[in-house]
């Protein structure tokens, strides 16, 4: 790097707000609350200073502002408790574990709440202990839909705000949502479904859920999914059904499953809206059923086995750890960096098979 360009640098780095000030005629608490975007200061005189934060390429240090004040600033998180070590909700807590060690510098907190998957009250008791710490931000996974309803008018009453990953309830005023596409996912499973079963075929949409009514990212995934058979099959060649199964590993799921299937013989295809698909793929080979298309969600340990041996073939994976850091980070960029930050983010919808498994670095 040449001399001159180091002392450009070198120059950016000692702009301070009073040479701001200075270059737009105004004075320092006028630039200091255009920074901050607090307090009156009109549209003119905003963006002239802005346009001029630009050319003197200002970065201010938020460190040494972090420091200063003493004040430790709190994120609480609240996520499913992972159903097994290798489970799908350890993923994004990793990713959270991630940015913390990049962030705690800055004076930043990270309390952690897990419920249960299948205890909506469960969700309610953690959110009642992060309300009574009144924290500066939330980020969190809205699994049941009305009591994450309940608990966003409180944040919304207090002026928190909340990011959202892994399932998005667009009506509501959140920062951000970093997550999958649950309708497009769903689209692209039917697609893949269409393309490798017989025209007249039964597909079997299966939930492993409770109170599925309350659970908006899988009744998005099934929307998906039906839209596409809608669109693309109009005279209705395949049949689709769809089957809600409470607690699998309840000693009677392979008594109902053989039964459905002894009044459905005609089952080609089916598509499970979580990441549970490995109970249904537990079953098929058990009993020896073949040649049935099976989709599922998420390279979790306990699918990887039947991806590999094609009980399961394709997985829709959404990048869990990703996630977790990239909601920890939207949250000090609004909360700390006071940057602006986009309110859907989605990620991308990867298709894991037996033949590109290897590639992915969660199981290197």
């Amino acid at each position: 790097m040449s001399n001159l360009k180091i002392q450009a640098i070198e120059a950016n780095n000692r702009t301070r707000i009073k040479d701001i000030a200075k270059k737009a005629n105004v004075s320092i608490g006028t630039v200091d609350r255009v920074i901050h975007n607090r307090g009156e200061v009109s549209k003119a005189t905003r963006e002239k200073i802005l346009k001029i934060i630009e050319e003197l390429d200002y970065q201010p240090n938020i460190l040494a502002s972090a420091l200063a004040t003493k004040k430790t600033i709190t994120f609480d998180i609240i996520f499913p408790a992972s159903q097994s070590e290798e489970g799908y909700w350890n993923k994004p807590m990793t990713g959270v574990r991630k940015a913390f060690q990049e962030i705690r510098q800055y004076g930043i907190s990270i309390s952690t709440h897990q419920f249960q998957q299948s205890d909506p009250e469960s969700f309610k008791q953690q959110t009642r202990v992060i309300l009574q710490g009144n924290p500066d931000g939330v980020v969190l996974a809205p699994f049941f839909s009305r009591e994450s309803k309940e608990f966003i008018q409180n944040l919304k009453d207090r002026n928190i705000p909340y990011v959202f990953i892994d399932s998005n309830i667009k009506e509501c005023e959140k920062l951000s949502y970093i997550g999958q596409d649950s309708f497009q996912s769903g689209k692209l499973a039917a697609k893949l479904m269409n393309f490798s079963i017989p025209v007249d075929s039964t597909i079997l949409v299966l939930h492993f859920a409770r109170a599925m009514d309350n659970q908006n990212h899988l009744i998005q995934r099934e929307k998906g999914f039906y839209e596409y058979f809608e669109q693309t099959d109009p005279e209705k060649h395949k049949k689709l059904i769809t089957l809600e199964i409470e607690n699998p590993s309840d000693l009677s799921f392979d008594r109902k499953m053989l039964l459905f299937f002894e009044a459905n013989p005609n089952i080609r295809g089916i598509f499970v809206t979580n990441s549970q698909v490995y109970w249904i793929a537990r079953f098929l080979e058990k009993y020896g059923l073949r040649d049935i298309r099976l989709i599922g969600h998420d390279l979790i340990a306990e699918n990887l086995d039947f991806l590999k041996k094609e009980v399961v073939d394709f997985l829709l994976c959404q990048r869990p750890e990703e996630q977790g850091y990239n909601a920890v980070i939207t949250l000090f960029e609004h909360v700390i960096m006071k940057k602006p930050v986009k309110t859907e983010n989605y990620t991308s919808i990867d298709i894991v098979t037996k033949e590109n498994v290897d590639y992915y670095k969660e199981f290197n």
